[in-house]
């Protein structure tokens, strides 16, 4: 298994929905980014601002990263993390 290391820190967790179909969504202030070895396969989208990321017991993640869309493009081209 492949393994990105960047550094991110935790922005928005989503623990669900509620009876309106409605995200449930904690913002989450952690001060400081973190180095992390992160699988690829729990990445579910990449934007400018955040990774959404799986967790556990169903829960998704946006997480704040260090550095640009496009650095983090060509870092995930280098290891064959990108489709042609």
């Amino acid at each position: 298994m492949k393994f990105l290391e960047l550094e991110v820190r935790t922005a928005l967790v989503v623990h669900g929905y509620d009876e309106n179909n409605r995200e449930i969504v904690e913002k989450v202030d952690e001060p400081e980014f973190k180095t992390k070895l992160i699988a690829p396969t729990r990445i579910q989208s990449i934007s400018e601002q955040y990774l959404l990321v799986t967790g556990s017991n169903g829960r998704i993640m946006y997480w704040e990263y260090r550095g640009s869309m496009d650095e983090l493009h060509g870092r995930l081209a280098e290891a064959g993390l990108m489709l042609p």
